[in-house]
């Protein structure tokens, strides 16, 4: 490479629950630079979550962030040219972009539900995929047959 690898600059916890990780879902989340806007609708989805959720014990933050973990993919296949073919290859993920992966996906997924307000649906997704259903988990199972049905070029990871 040319230029060398930008710095990760450091993400400021949000003035709520003062997590980096609620930050950093805020900022995928935002659109056209507003962050105030993307604050609120995360923050009505967490109070959505508190109220429909059905184990007591668990805050809706905790629920948010096993949602989070369900949606996270482990292994995912990667395009490489062996002579004139092109192989799907399973490779393991970096932990950072398992995590911006299962953002991704929950805002994509919660976006394309139709329900009224952005909120209701970035809280219907996370319920869902709390219990481990939902469009979101199931990328995260077709990621996993796809790398596991490609288990047989794993040989030519690079």
């Amino acid at each position: 490479m040319r230029k060398k690898q930008a710095k990760k600059r450091p993400l400021l916890p949000d003035p709520k629950f003062n997590d980096q990780l609620v930050t950093r879902f805020v900022n995928m989340l935002m659109w056209d630079g507003k962050k105030s806007v993307s604050f609120k609708i995360f923050y009505d989805a967490i109070d959505i979550v508190e109220e429909r959720k059905q184990d007591e014990e668990k805050s809706a933050l905790e629920v948010w962030k096993e949602a989070l973990s369900n949606v996270m993919p482990h292994v995912e296949v990667r395009s490489r040219r062996v002579g004139g073919a092109t192989f799907q290859i399973p490779m393991q993920i970096r932990p950072d972009r398992k995590v911006s992966l299962a953002m991704k996906w929950l805002i994509s997924f919660s976006r394309k539900r139709n329900e009224k307000s952005m909120a209701l649906r970035l809280a219907n997704e996370v319920l869902a995929a709390a219990k481990e259903e939902g469009a979101a988990v199931k990328k995260r199972q077709d990621t996993h047959k796809m790398a596991e049905a490609n288990k047989a070029f794993s040989h030519f990871r690079f």
